[in-house]
């Protein structure tokens, strides 16, 4: 499938490039220091953004959790669910601890400061950190508690007043130094996100690729729209989100795909059952390898450490890895919503791998298509008696002493998670979304390797007689039922 880029989305994307991310007031004229403390900088921002603070407060991205609006069956909730409060098989959770003391290891990837654990106040403004949304200064950096990395102000390599001095809008490494390493790591938790997204050529992503590579050099926030700190984007990762982003938003009407491709006709007759991304999306972790499983239970083992990818196989307090690169995706049905494993549920059949986060939908759902993901396989601890999955302390505990059972008994008094005393390791996956790293057109899957023999798709466990160019797409009389 080709797709055609409009004119007119060409024309904007070249003139957004060609205005500096961090286009706007040189805060240098008027923001003074100097700065002992990053909430110093935080008071001083809102002096002028008076109402930046509550919007922020009120963000998902500051809560770390929303109204599960993703999730099948809790789309009403009054409970809000995210990251603070929900299990996945990359660092298992932020609330491991007698007071949730993961916390502290987990914040140098959120927007604040000096939080350390479950007595964090989300309710001062002071405590926003500005700096690692909108500075250009690469000398800023987080650590434990969210805090500006003492050691480079020691050092005199970090400057708060400069960095403050050099705020604008966000860049893809602003984005980037939280998303780019989420699960701990570079290129851990996403398959299409890691550090050579910063600045990637046009033939690793077709948007974000550098103008100079003839990509259109376009920015987090062009796709992801955001009004008052409310930053668009749903995924399979996440519970909530505020509004959706779709291929759609730019490429319709005028700026419609395939206009000029001469299957034009073909290909848009997949559009009610393949996503965009199937096609164009050909594989993921072009850059370089991502993590496909995590194997907890190898923790305190004396294994050898291997190489993947020039990644490594065994850390001793994190257990065992395999990493992937140039990953062809794993396709499913999807129709925008999910099932989530929630804290304390019990699991039916410990033998059989748990979908942690599993995409919803099948070829009898009109609202379904086939997406591309990211499966992410784990091996990670339950309680033997209630089978529920367990969460450990790892900060401060697990990662330094490789003890599980001191672990277990800390996570359960913070997670609230009860720990029976006896445990044992389950397999888990994880579909994660894939968005980015989207291909140039001429990269773009063609029909014989979906089709006439091709082996990329699994017809039959996608609900297919078999390849639907012979037995007939999902809407017609001769597609499979289920």
């Amino acid at each position: 499938m080709r797709m055609k880029t409009g004119a007119v989305i060409a024309a904007s994307a070249i003139t957004m490039a060609a205005i500096s991310a961090f286009a706007g007031a040189d805060h240098a004229e008027f923001v003074k220091g100097p700065f002992k403390t990053g909430q110093d900088v935080t008071k001083a921002c809102l002096e002028c953004h008076s109402e930046a603070g509550d919007q922020v407060l009120s963000s998902s991205h500051w809560k770390w959790k929303g109204p599960p609006k993703l999730v099948k069956g809790l789309e009403k909730s009054k409970v809000e669910y995210g990251k603070a409060n929900l299990i996945n098989n990359f660092c298992i959770s932020i609330e491991g601890g007698d007071r949730c003391d993961n916390q502290e290891f987990c914040a140098k990837c959120h927007p604040s400061y000096g939080w350390t654990d479950n007595t964090f106040d989300f309710t001062n403004k002071n405590n926003i950190d500005c700096l690692v949304c909108h500075t250009s200064d690469r000398q800023y950096k987080k650590g434990l508690a969210g805090q500006p990395d003492p050691k480079a102000i020691a050092a005199g390599k970090l400057d708060l007043e400069k960095a403050a001095q050099k705020v604008g809008k966000p860049g893809l490494a602003n984005c980037g130094v939280c998303h780019f390493y989420g699960g701990g790591g570079d290129a851990v938790k996403h398959g299409d996100l890691d550090s050579t997204m910063e600045k990637p050529k046009r033939d690793h992503d077709v948007h974000m690729g550098t103008t100079d590579s003839g990509g259109l050099g376009m920015t987090c926030q062009q796709c992801h729209k955001t009004s008052h700190h409310q930053i668009a984007g749903a995924s399979t990762f996440l519970a909530t989100y505020s509004e959706r982003v779709a291929c759609e938003d730019c490429h319709t009407g005028a700026n419609a795909p395939h206009q000029k491709s001469k299957n034009g006709a073909l290909i848009n007759r997949h559009l009610a059952t393949v996503a965009c991304q199937t096609c164009h999306i050909p594989v993921f972790a072009k850059g370089q390898a991502t993590k496909m499983s995590w194997d907890w239970s190898d923790v305190g083992k004396d294994i050898e450490a291997g190489e993947q990818f020039d990644k490594e196989t065994f850390m001793k307090h994190k257990g065992t890895f395999t990493w992937g690169k140039d990953v062809v995706p794993t396709y499913t049905w999807y129709n925008g919503t999910i099932e989530r494993y929630l804290k304390g549920q019990k699991i039916k059949d410990p033998s059989k791998v748990v979908n942690i986060s599993r995409p919803l939908g099948d070829i009898t759902d009109k609202k379904a298509k086939i997406f591309p993901f990211k499966v992410h396989t784990g091996k990670q601890p339950m309680d033997s008696l209630s089978n529920c999955l367990l969460i450990p302390q790892t900060h401060n505990a697990l990662w330094k002493d490789y003890d599980w059972e001191n672990a277990l008994k800390k996570g359960a008094k913070g997670s609230q998670v009860p720990y029976s005393g006896k445990y044992q390791f389950v397999k888990t996956a994880f579909y994660g979304s894939i968005n980015h790293e989207v291909a140039t057109r001429d990269k773009a899957l063609q029909c014989g390797e979906c089709h006439m023999g091709g082996t990329r798709m699994n017809w039959k466990a996608l609900g297919y007689k078999g390849d639907p160019m012979q037995t007939g797409g999902r809407f017609a009389k001769t597609a499979a039922k289920k």
